[in-house]
């Protein structure tokens, strides 16, 4: 992976004399050249509206912006019109809430959701459950932060028409049987969807293996730039659903008092939608394929949390998060506390030393009450990171303890 580099402007800057460590992928990843490039070409020479227009440049950036669409399901394995474009994972989640939640949903009926969920995938449907009088219930976890699933026949009921559950924890690393989960939906005739924030961009994702009926993700956790997302809908929800947004680009005919709407995907991308982001989207999938071996990868960023791990082990302040024998397997990233300092402030100090980590609950505040935590801090990784990076980290860790406190 270590070739990789020099393609990530990023992390050739210096922090006085040390180059840049950056260990906050779960946030957000660096972008590679080729995807600057990609999205500096858009702007200078393509840039024109989609589908409207009829003159070539427009049609050639319609055709680019599907090209990209195209690009994300096979990425996928989904078919070109299961794919909406959003502003991210969030939007994609609340499309969902407003576009068949809010429509579908009676009193008594219930979205499950477990504790390990992301604001993003937990707000929304106490809105949900809020505006229609559901009920959200929880698929509870073990105190390092796996699910309980012994039970699973008892939580998803014939009451539950939505299990909403993210594939890999954002704060804790742990990694989800989605599978299990979107078996047991379906058994009892609920909707599935999948938050893969965390996963698309380690993993391979095959839909039409897996069949959830959602599942979301955006482009700035796997080299894309920020402001698209996916989300994804299987095609026998097409007509279902309703919009969740309206005006221009997704309706069929408009009249004085009455309008209706396009099909699937234009149904749900009312707007000018974010072309240059899918230009970059394409362009960072593109370089994943070309560059990035997912097994490979896992099998890297699992050696850079065992080795963080196994040093951090070693330090009598440090209480490491999470399902570690698992993180060894096929984790990509590792949180933990130092007993005496704040989240904040081993972050801040790091971040002087050139160490860029996130600090905080993770946006997953209910997870964090649930395990005792005020905060603590995350090192998460990708295709670009290095063994000797983790040595370095473990050093300035050590002599942080070595240091006495009053």
């Amino acid at each position: 992976m270590k070739q990789l580099r020099n393609d990530f402007p990023f992390l050739h800057q210096r922090v006085d004399t040390k180059e840049i460590i950056y260990f906050d992928n779960s946030a957000t990843t660096q972008k590679p050249q080729q995807v600057i490039d990609a999205i500096a070409h858009y702007y200078s020479y393509d840039n024109a509206p989609i589908h409207r227009s009829v003159y070539a440049a427009a049609e050639k950036t319609t055709q680019l912006y599907e090209q990209a669409r195209a690009r994300v399901a096979q990425f996928i394995n989904a078919k070109p019109h299961e794919i909406i474009f959003t502003k991210g994972t969030t939007e994609s989640i609340n499309a969902v809430a407003t576009a068949w939640a809010t429509h579908t949903l009676k009193p008594d009926d219930e979205i499950v959701i477990t504790e390990l969920e992301h604001h993003s995938n937990l707000v929304p449907w106490q809105q949900v459950c809020k505006a229609t009088g559901a009920k959200l219930t929880y698929i509870p976890i073990t105190d390092e932060g796996t699910l309980i699933l012994d039970n699973l026949h008892e939580i998803i009921t014939n009451k539950t028409k939505l299990v909403a559950v993210s594939h890999v924890s954002n704060a804790l690393g742990t990694h989800v049987d989605i599978a299990r989960i979107i078996e047991a939906a379906h058994a009892v005739n609920a909707l599935c969807l999948i938050d893969a924030a965390q996963s698309a961009p380690h993993q391979t994702i095959d839909v039409a293996r897996l069949k959830p009926d959602f599942l979301v993700f955006g482009g700035h956790k796997m080299l894309a730039p920020t402001g698209i997302g996916v989300l994804y809908i299987a095609e026998h929800l097409h007509e279902i659903m309703q919009p969740y947004q309206f005006g221009g680009g997704m309706v069929f005919e408009v009249d004085k008092y009455v309008s209706t709407w396009l099909k699937a995907p234009q149904k749900f991308e009312a707007g000018t939608p974010p072309i240059a982001q899918a230009v970059g989207f394409k362009a960072a999938l593109d370089y994943l394929s070309t560059h990035v071996d997912f097994d490979e990868l896992q099998r890297h960023e699992a050696q850079l949390c065992a080795h963080l791990i196994d040093g951090l082990q070693s330090i009598a302040q440090v209480r490491l998060l999470g399902p570690l024998t698992q993180l060894k397997k096929n984790g990509h990233l590792v949180s933990f506390t130092i007993d005496g300092l704040h989240a904040h402030d081993v972050a801040t100090y790091l971040g002087q030393q050139g160490v860029y980590m996130r600090a905080g609950h993770y946006c997953a505040q209910p997870l964090a009450k649930r395990l005792g935590l005020e905060a603590s801090v995350r090192a998460s990784f990708y295709c670009y990171n290095l063994l000797e990076e983790i040595d370095q980290l473990i050093i300035l860790i050590e002599k942080l303890c070595s240091v006495p406190l009053f």
